[in-house]
């Protein structure tokens, strides 16, 4: 599978890190995965969460949301808010293995990372800004919400959107038990190296090779 940023989204600096995980094993409560959130618990529960914001990676994303129309002092980038929460409270959040591995790459390296069901993907994505007619299905949303237009979204070649870039995840192609085949995006912006960006994508998919028993081919493409 492909991921294309397109013209007009590379205009705003987007670029990304992808790859694909196969025959994974979805489960809560793993035991293994519980020893590497602790890990990662920590090494950051003790962090002050004023000084991120002077984080340059962090910076990077802030910059970001401002130039898109966010307040990130309302919304976080979620690398941030990974963190911020480690910091309070010591505790990431548990939701099943694949879930929770994206959430220890993006805690470790302040890069947002995308994970989508693949069996759920129509062709291959497109990273392009809306036109303002499309429907995002938000994960925890009771009513889908119109996008609106200028926004960077990740689309199949159906038309459903599968992200608003690079903050939310569509329900739609969301991860559950059922998901076998995994696909990774990493969410760059300008200020970010690609070198990060690349990393991140690569740390979930070994996370989710250790953890989910998954099948990857030790590659990470850069679009």
């Amino acid at each position: 599978m492909i991921v294309k940023v397109c013209e007009d989204a590379k205009k705003l600096g987007i670029f990304i890190g992808f790859t694909e995980v196969h025959s994974v094993t979805v489960e809560k409560n793993s035991k293994l995965i519980e020893m590497e959130l602790e890990k990662i618990e920590e090494k950051y529960k003790g962090e002050n969460p004023e000084t991120l914001k002077d984080n340059p990676v962090v910076r990077a994303y802030r910059d970001f949301y401002w130039k898109i129309g966010i307040d990130p002092t309302k919304i976080r980038p979620s690398g941030e808010a990974l963190r911020r929460r480690v910091s309070r409270n010591g505790r990431l959040p548990r939701i099943n293995n694949v879930v929770d591995s994206g959430n220890i790459s993006s805690t470790e390296t302040l890069v947002p990372i995308g994970l989508y069901d693949m069996d759920k993907i129509v062709g291959n994505p497109r990273i392009i800004l809306s036109k303002g007619d499309e429907l995002f299905y938000g994960i925890g949303k009771k009513e889908p919400e119109k996008v609106s237009p200028g926004i960077p979204i990740m689309i199949d070649e159906s038309g459903k959107v599968m992200h608003i870039y690079p903050h939310r995840d569509s329900l739609l192609t969301s991860i559950t038990f059922e998901t076998k085949n995994v696909l990774i995006v990493s969410a760059g912006v300008p200020g970010v190296e690609k070198d990060l960006v690349f990393y991140a994508a690569k740390l979930t998919a070994e996370l989710l090779v250790k953890y989910a028993n998954g099948k990857w081919n030790g590659m990470v493409n850069l679009g």
